[in-house]
Parts: C-alpha cells; sequence; structure tokens
C-alpha cells in the first residue's frame, strides 16, 4: 500500500472510528436509541447524547468557546 493511501485510511478512521463490525453496530444501535429517545421524552426532561447509548465512544472534548456559548 502506498504511502499516502495508508494516510488516507486514517485520516478515514480518525473520522469515522474503527472498522470492526461490532463496533459500526454499537454505533448505528446508539444513533437509533439516542433518535428513539429524544423524540419520545417528555417536554420536562434533558435530551441525551448519542454518548449515553455507546459506552466504547469518546465523548469529544468540549471546548471553552462552545461552554461559554452554552452556560449564557
Amino acid at each position: 500500500m502506498p504511502y499516502p493511501e495508508f494516510l488516507g485510511w486514517m485520516a478515514y478512521r480518525r473520522k469515522r472510528g474503527s472498522f470492526h463490525p461490532g463496533m459500526r453496530i454499537e454505533r448505528g444501535t446508539a444513533l437509533i436509541a439516542t433518535i428513539l429517545h429524544n423524540v419520545n421524552r417528555k417536554s420536562d426532561s434533558h435530551p441525551v447524547s448519542f454518548y449515553s447509548f455507546a459506552p466504547y465512544h469518546e465523548e469529544p472534548p468540549i471546548y471553552m468557546e462552545d461552554a461559554m456559548e452554552k452556560w449564557q
């Protein structure tokens, strides 16, 4: 495999995650569970994150600008 192609695959993995079929299935089911929960939640409850249903996926770090925007 040429080095430029390898770099392309590495960029893909960084963006999309593992090629492992189990992880792909987990990601899909977590997405479906998140959508179903947020659509059917009570109006006084908070929405849940995708990462609540995907224990093996790490939540991305919160940057200061994003945190300040949420707190206002």
